[in-house]
């Protein structure tokens, strides 16, 4: 199993799989060929179904800059190892020179093969490895992080932490409409606002839904963020932390040991299944993301390590079957709205477990199993093509609208 930082990569939305990862693979395809007179992108299956809206052209034109650059879009072909698939070719005097053939395998990873590249650092691969290791040791999570990485991981999550506070932030201030057809307005700004003249409950949550809104909307305006584990549901983990840190005033140093374990619970689904909602549909991304939220508040709140685990468990079961069905391409509806509500689903999984011994019937890594075959069952229209569900029923509406 790799490093947590492969759940945690810095950078610019709105999409991890559909604007990092080809700008990640355009960069090392020019590094290649500096000289070439003519570039093509040929964008494949749902890489090329979202990619306007998701700017995936735009981050490809944004390496190339003043280079010869022409953009294929292919949405009803897919190549055999993942549904999200490009390739370039370079041209020079009019003849083919080199190609390049890979695939955007979610969280803003590429590989030629549709394996996640990189060192192997964890022998545990499990859940369920986890906690026996943990039990039988006498450890926490994040401590087995640190034996694991060094504590040198401690300063990249803090830059981790920096960054997502940040994007709230900024999140909170901004209040332009965001880019893109659906003309969707920002709406963080005024949540919060509105929580500020309420109280209990309603005050508590109106702040969770400000937070997450904050660093989606951020995201779907292309601003500097962090993944967690994907763009598409990177506000539910950042969201329920600041609350935690503002309302309960818990210390940095204790959230970024919960980075810690969120981390580790990503990384079990990343390698154990997909993170990519064109892969396995949107309970990929937010159930990641609500489990991981789930299981740092745990944590953070006392709890076990068998209560987090059921944290963890009960965020991602309650999200099973969740299409990805984003209108006209773009990460933001339904993205925006489900991470606000998923980020307070994960402070209800984290409660819940707290209330309870620990012990329950079906476990983290049995729910990991589920979705992926759940994920293998949906159809392709449901997994980030924008061809069914929301995107279809709704695209009418917004024709006649706009």
């Amino acid at each position: 199993m790799k490093s947590i930082k492969e759940i945690y990569k810095i950078g610019y939305g709105p999409s991890s799989s559909h604007s990092m990862a080809p700008r990640k693979a355009a960069e090392i395809f020019l590094e290649k060929n500096p000289n070439a007179e003519l570039y093509k992108a040929y964008l494949y299956g749902s890489l090329a179904a979202t990619g306007k809206g998701h700017q995936t052209d735009e981050a490809i034109q944004k390496v190339y800059k003043d280079k010869n650059i022409e953009i294929v879009w292919e949405p009803e072909t897919f190549l055999p190892l993942h549904p999200n698939g490009l390739k370039f070719e370079a041209y020079l005097n009019k003849e083919l020179i080199d190609t390049y053939t890979t695939y955007s395998i979610g969280g803003g990873d590429i590989s030629e093969t549709a394996e996640f590249i990189g060192e192997n650092l964890y022998e545990i691969q499990s859940m369920d490895e986890l906690l026996e290791f943990c039990k039988k040791e006498g450890k926490s999570i994040w401590e087995h992080v640190e034996d694991v990485e060094g504590k040198e991981i401690w300063t990249y999550l803090r830059e981790v932490w920096t960054v997502m506070q940040e994007a709230i932030k900024r999140g909170l201030e901004n209040e332009r409409v965001l880019p893109g057809s659906l003309k969707v307005p920002r709406k963080a700004a005024s949540y919060y606002a509105k929580s500020q003249n309420t109280v209990g409950s309603q005050k508590n949550l109106g702040m969770i839904f400000a937070y997450a809104l904050a660093v989606s909307e951020e995201n779907a305006a292309g601003g500097r963020i962090v993944t967690a584990p994907t763009c598409g549901s990177l506000g539910v983990l950042p969201a329920i932390l600041y609350f935690l840190k503002i309302h309960d005033k818990i210390s940095d140093k204790k959230i970024v040991k919960a980075l810690a374990t969120a981390g580790m619970i990503g990384n079990f689904v990343k390698t154990n299944a997909s993170i990519s909602g064109a892969e396995a549909g949107c309970q990929a991304e937010i159930g990641t993301a609500c489990a991981m939220a789930a299981g740092a508040t745990t944590q953070i709140k006392g709890g076990s390590i068998t209560q987090i685990e059921y944290a963890a468990e009960m965020g991602f079961e309650h999200n099973l079957g969740l299409t990805c069905d984003p209108l006209e391409g773009y990460v933001q509806i339904p993205c925006i709205e489900r991470n606000a509500f998923a980020a307070v689903k994960a402070w209800e999984c984290a409660v819940y477990a707290l209330f309870s011994d620990g012990n329950h019937k079906v476990s983290f890594d049995q729910v990991v199993e589920t979705m992926m075959q759940t994920g293998k069952d949906l159809q392709s229209d449901y997994k980030e093509t924008s061809l069914g569900g929301l995107a279809r029923i709704c695209r009418p509406k917004i024709e006649r609208n706009n």
